[in-house]
C-alpha cells in the first residue's frame, strides 16, 4: 500500500519523501512558542503568551499529519528497518506530543507563564533532538 502511494505520486513527478513537507510546522511553532513565551516575560503587556499557546495549539495539530509522513517514509524510502535514530525519532515524536497537549491543557487551566516556558524549551529539546537524528538518518 505504501509503494502505491509513492508509485502514484512519482506518476505526477514527485519523488521526494513526504515528511519534510510536514515536519517544519510543528517545529516552527515549537520554536515560536519559546520566543514568544520569553518576549512575554519581559514585556507582558503585549499578551504574547497567547500567541505562544497558539504556537503550541498549531504545532500539535500538525504533529500528527508530521508523525504520519514519517512512518510513510521510514516504512517506504528508508525499509522500516529498526535502527537506533528511529527508535530515537519515535520516542522524541511520543514525547513532543505530549508535551505538546499538556502545555495546551495547563493553559487551558490558568498555568503561569514560567511553567509554560519550561514545557516550551523541553518541547523546543525534543523538537531538537528530532530534527539531529534526523539529520543523521538522511546525511549523516
Amino acid at each position: 500500500m505504501i509503494e502505491g502511494l509513492y508509485a502514484l505520486l512519482e506518476t505526477v513527478g514527485f519523488t521526494h519523501p513526504l515528511h519534510p513537507i510536514m515536519v517544519h510546522i510543528p517545529m516552527g511553532m515549537v520554536i515560536g512558542a519559546v520566543i514568544f513565551s520569553l518576549i512575554d516575560l519581559k514585556w507582558k503587556y503585549q499578551n504574547l503568551d497567547q500567541t505562544a499557546y497558539h504556537c503550541s495549539v498549531l504545532a500539535l495539530i500538525f504533529i500528527i499529519p508530521t508523525l504520519i509522513t514519517g512512518v510513510l517514509d521510514w516504512q517506504g524510502k528508508l525499509g522500516g528497518d529498526w535502527e537506533a535514530l528511529i527508535i530515537i525519532k519515535i520516542i522524541l515524536g511520543i514525547l513532543l506530543t505530549i508535551l505538546l497537549a499538556v502545555s495546551v491543557i495547563f493553559k487551558r487551566q490558568g498555568a503561569d507563564s514560567k511553567k509554560l516556558l519550561i514545557i516550551y524549551l523541553l518541547c523546543m529539546a525534543c523538537a531538537g533532538g528530532l530534527g539531529f537524528s534526523g539529520g543523521e538518518l538522511v546525511y549523516g
